[in-house]
């Protein structure tokens, strides 16, 4: 395995509406544990993420950047890598009219993925995705990914409809099964 793309709310912070400030993040126990082993076996770690609050006004690109920043700073204090934030500001009817648009890089489409399986020279049978939505599922799926859906956020009210290869509690569980760990 070298690379894994993993969602963002729901996977690895507790899913609230729009998370955009510090003290609203919240990291869903074990998330740190899973992304440290990820780390720890030379995996490349890419969040992707939907952030539609950004077309609807709620919070700006500045404000996710902040977040994000502090988010990256703090686990690699704690051993953990991540290669790239991937993020799609887009809602083909959001408020803010310059993100109101049907993009190809909000999941469950795939242009977020693409360009870093070019840039890196990725091979689909070497990476995974994991997430709490379909959408997150279907973009991996699109692609022929091997695809986690976990328990947290969102999962349990997609669990009986998911496209997913596995179905696992939450990140922690789906690192442990990836990476063979007992």
């Amino acid at each position: 395995m070298k690379a894994v793309f993993i969602d963002r709310d729901g996977t690895i912070n507790v899913e609230r509406e729009f998370v955009h400030r510090i003290e609203d993040w919240e990291f869903i126990p074990g998330a740190v544990e899973a992304l440290r082993y990820l780390t720890d076996h030379g995996v490349s770690i890419y969040i992707i993420t939907n952030q539609s609050g950004i077309a609807r006004g709620y919070y700006d690109e500045a404000q996710f950047h902040t977040l994000m920043d502090h988010v990256t700073k703090d686990l690699r204090e704690q051993g953990v890598r991540i290669e790239k934030v991937l993020y799609c500001p887009h809602l083909p009817n959001g408020s803010v009219a310059r993100y109101a648009i049907d993009c190809n890089c909000r999941k469950p489409k795939t242009g977020l993925i693409d360009g870093i399986m070019v840039e890196q020279g990725l091979d689909v049978r070497d990476v995974a995705l994991i997430g709490d939505k379909e959408s997150d599922i279907e973009a991996g799926r699109r692609l022929g990914m091997v695809t986690y859906l976990v328990m947290t956020g969102y999962g349990r009210e997609y669990v009986s409809g998911t496209s997913a290869v596995h179905v696992k509690d939450d990140i922690l569980d789906a690192v442990k099964h990836l990476l063979g760990i007992d």
